[in-house]
């Protein structure tokens, strides 16, 4: 079974940093891709980065420079470290994983989600 939880959510200042970590079992780091997405209350959800066998990173613009996704495939772990947080940043955080094998943020390539980790930027 595919499981994804995420976990490292918080409550920073802006200009603040966090780590996000998606755990991931039931599947091979070879064989799928994993993607942060976010949602903000009252907004879409956004597809924020993306990681494929550890060489193939996808970052939406508004995250650009900031954050920076990793993956550690003996621990089945993937993280989001984030830098210079902004209040705009504050969303709950969800990982989802892809069997198209490549970086991606576009959900509709997504086969499974985690259930989120809430993420609050004060300003």
């Amino acid at each position: 079974e595919v499981q994804l939880v995420e976990s490292g959510g918080g409550l920073v200042q802006a200009g603040g940093s966090l780590r996000l970590s998606c755990a991931a079992s039931g599947f091979s780091f070879d064989d799928y891709a994993i993607t942060w997405f976010r949602q903000a209350p009252g907004k879409e959800r956004e597809g924020v980065s993306s990681i494929f066998s550890n060489y193939d990173r996808y970052y939406a613009d508004s995250v650009k420079g900031r954050f920076t996704i990793s993956s550690d495939k003996a621990k089945n772990m993937v993280y989001l470290q984030m830098n210079g947080l902004k209040p705009e940043d504050t969303a709950v955080y969800y990982c989802a994983a892809s069997s198209f094998r490549f970086a991606t943020i576009a959900a509709a390539y997504m086969d499974h989600w985690g259930k989120g980790t809430l993420v609050t930027v004060s300003s």
